[in-house]
This record gives C-alpha cells, structure tokens and sequence, in this order.
C-alpha cells in the first residue's frame, strides 16, 4: 500500500474518507440549495425562504435614511467647527431620526412582531427631522437628502401600516 493511502484505525483509507465526506457534503447541500425543507437538529422543519425581511422596499428606504443622516450629521459637525451653529436643530433631530432607524432596520430585517408598533414612533421621528432637515435644504444639499430620505420612510411606513 502507498504511504499516501495509509490504513486509518478503522480500516478504511485517506482517500475513501475523504470521497465520503465529500459525497456526504454533496447529499446535504443538494436538497438545501433550492430552499427545500429541511431540519435542524431538535428544530420544526422550515423554509429559507421565509427568513427574508417581509417589508424589503421599507428596508431599503430605512437603510438609505440612515446613510443619508449620518451625512446630514457630519456636514453639521463641519459648520460647527466653523463656528456657524445653525445647524444644531437639524443635527439633533437627525441624531434622533437615527438611533431610532437603526433599531428599526433590525425589526424590519427579522419581521418582528413590534414591527408595526415601532413603526409609529419611527413615522414620528422621521416626519419631525425631514421637517427640521426643510428649513436647512435650500443652502445644504446634506439636509435636502436627508430630508427626502425621510419623507420615504414616512411614505413607506404610511403604506406598510394602511
């Protein structure tokens, strides 16, 4: 017998442990691929499908808010460090706007069952920052994003809750 082949305790060679293994790995992954069902130890049987966010256009819309206020904010510590505080208003609305968004992308994500519950508290922070963000839009193109991305959130919500 080659020194590649070597027996293992058992009996069986490297070479057919390994062809195992890898067919073993095959069976598994074949009936997993298509989103067939199938069980884990100790749990129900399910569908992968059905892990997805339900409500994915309000996801992309809460996510691009998020994004769209991290700009808004940072644009506001610039005027700040140049001495022009005007922005405060807008900075805190939209540091409000998203601590909640982000807590709210999570519940989105995992369908929660407060989902619909913490949706009217994001509608109402979202609403008040796209208002504070309005009166900054005309001189800030930050704000003018931040503005309509929440105006997106709250036209989502409007719709998810309807």
């Amino acid at each position: 017998m080659k020194n590649n082949e070597k027996m293992i305790d058992e009996g069986i060679s490297r070479r057919d442990l390994l062809l195992g293994a890898g067919a073993a790995a095959a069976v598994l992954a074949s009936g997993m691929v298509h989103g067939e069902e199938h069980t884990h130890e100790g749990h129900m049987m399910h569908l992968h499908e059905n892990h997805a966010p339900k409500y994915t256009d309000l996801l992309d819309d809460v996510n691009n808010c998020v994004d769209k206020g991290q700009r808004c904010i940072s644009h506001c510590f610039v005027a700040f460090r140049e001495g022009d505080v005007s922005l405060a208003d807008c900075a805190s609305k939209a540091q409000e706007m998203l601590a909640i968004c982000k807590g709210f992308s999570y519940l989105v994500t995992s369908n929660s069952v407060y989902l619909k519950d913490y949706a009217k508290i994001c509608r109402a922070v979202c609403s008040d920052c796209e208002a504070e963000c309005n009166k900054h839009s005309d001189k800030h193109q930050e704000c003018k994003n931040c503005e309509e991305a929440c105006a997106r959130v709250v036209k989502a919500i409007d719709a998810m809750l309807a």
